[in-house]
């Protein structure tokens, strides 16, 4: 039975990287960590990936400031600071239904979260209101994260017209299309 499930996206994956491009461009104003995505591909399911991705709380940070993940990954949360930290976040993409709070933990522990729902989580740690840091969830596992000059690249991209999204804090998101023929470009403008 599992043989007869893994084939089929086995078979699927091979097709997708048959004809792979990427998207390349720039994110304005330039800015390290916008995220660009491409969003979902109407027929296609994308396998979770099996190794998860870490948020750590050191120094009063969330490090990395923005993580960006794709659909269905689980985060281990960690806390490396000697003193305890929570970790919540009020929505997912503006759905507040989507809240939740990890609780407050102690130097050393780690509490995981699988993210089944794509958009913006803004993170905040209740005891130390100062703190933020942002996870992307992409829809796909199609993105990048761009450059201090505000450059990103997407590779592995199968051909075909997509919409296509950049995200930075601060700034309202934007969606552009694009057509991947072996390579498309995408400039973003981003306004607050």
């Amino acid at each position: 039975m599992l043989k007869s499930l893994c084939l089929p996206a086995l078979i699927l994956l091979c097709a997708l990287s048959l004809h792979a491009g990427t998207i390349s461009g720039t994110v304005n104003p330039p800015k390290a960590d916008s995220v660009v995505y491409v969003n979902a591909i109407p027929g296609t399911k994308f396998p979770a990936p099996v190794k998860p991705f870490t948020m750590n709380q050191k120094n009063l940070q969330f490090q990395p400031h923005v993580l960006t993940i794709p659909l269905g990954a689980t985060v281990e949360f960690m806390n490396a600071d000697p003193r305890r930290h929570n970790i919540f976040w009020a929505s997912v993409n503006g759905d507040e239904k989507q809240s939740h709070n990890l609780g407050t933990w102690p130097q050393g522990q780690t509490r995981p979260f699988k993210f089944t729902m794509a958009g913006v989580v803004p993170l905040g740690c209740n005891v130390h209101p100062d703190m933020s840091g942002f996870i992307i969830v992409s829809p796909t596992p199609y993105y990048a994260v761009t450059d201090g000059a505000g450059n990103f690249k997407i590779t592995g991209v199968p051909d075909g017209a997509y919409k296509v999204t950049a995200w930075q804090e601060g700034m309202k998101t934007q969606i552009k299309p694009a057509t991947v023929s072996g390579t498309a470009k995408v400039v973003f403008t981003l306004t607050k």
